[in-house]
């Protein structure tokens, strides 16, 4: 099921498999990320040191990888593209060419479909509720029966795990905890073992499987907060020529999500190093600077 809560000019948009939360997002209709944006777009400068082009979008610029462009571009084509990756960390978009007529000048030619169309369109067997009539009529006509309004799109246990999605400590089981510290560069996730790491003479097999227990949970928070980019994650406990072992738990969780992250691997000091794919900012991007 997808749930939308209107606030304001803010909707919080929930997919939910079951009673378990397993996506969330905030969104405006005043101000979308972009993402499924088309526009017509000029090129203003070719870079092949850069592999790629930078597009006026009419306002804003975007950046083109060549290997998501025509064969050969120069300086003042028009071209249609579409934005495939929403401006983040000082970064602006990053477009694909697409097949259709440009137009004589720069400009926003169509909206993107927004995440809840998005998880829509992917789960076509989904109830889809929402609480405001203005979403309704804004959803109706690409949802049809499939969307309905109700009283109240979260009930307060929902509210509750939402709430918590703004903090940077989340709580694993059995005491355990996960600390997220986002950097311009990359995302550092602690765990901390809590009641578990009081235990001196803990046999390593036992801080295995404690590890392997929490990596589940870790998965999930870093799906609903949409953790992206560069993330570093500091097991707990752990000797690091052991953390290695947890490589294929980790990698089956990461097969889950639908963004498809890879574990690079462990560096040296025991870190697993993961690269999730920045479509959308993540979540303590947006509590920061609205949408």
């Amino acid at each position: 099921m997808i749930l939308a809560a209107k606030r304001g000019d803010q909707v919080r948009v929930a997919r939910l498999a079951g009673d378990e939360l397993i996506d969330f997002c905030l969104w405006s209709r005043a101000a979308p990320d972009g993402v499924g944006d088309i526009y017509h777009g000029r090129v203003l400068a070719v870079m092949p040191a850069m592999a790629g082009s930078f597009i006026e979008l009419g306002g804003i610029e975007g950046f083109l990888p060549n290997n998501a462009g025509r064969a050969k571009l120069s300086v003042g084509d028009l071209i249609a593209v579409r934005v495939t990756r929403a401006a983040q960390g000082g970064k602006g978009v990053r477009l694909a060419w697409i097949a259709d007529a440009p137009g004589s000048k720069p400009g926003l030619r169509e909206r993107g479909p927004g995440p809840l169309l998005e998880w829509a369109a992917a789960a076509p067997d989904e109830q889809v509720c929402v609480d405001d009539s203005e979403l309704l009529a804004l959803w109706h006509q690409t949802l049809g029966p499939r969307l309905s309004l109700v009283a109240q799109a979260f009930d307060p246990i929902l509210e509750d795990e939402v709430a918590g999605l703004a903090e940077p400590i989340a709580a694993l089981p059995g005491g355990a905890r996960m600390i997220i510290t986002p950097t311009p560069a990359l995302t550092a996730i602690d765990i901390d073992a809590g009641a578990h790491s009081a235990g001196k003479g803990q046999k390593a097999a036992a801080q295995l499987a404690l590890n392997r227990d929490l990596i589940p949970f870790i998965a999930r928070q870093i799906r609903l907060r949409n953790l992206s980019g560069a993330i570093l994650i500091d097991f707990a406990g752990m000797k690091t020529a052991a953390r290695a072992r947890l490589a294929p738990d980790v990698r089956a969780v990461l097969a889950d999500d639908p963004l498809k992250p890879a574990l690079l691997g462990f560096s040296h000091l025991g870190f697993a190093e993961i690269l999730r794919p920045r479509i959308r900012p993540p979540l303590h991007e947006v509590l920061r600077h609205g949408v």
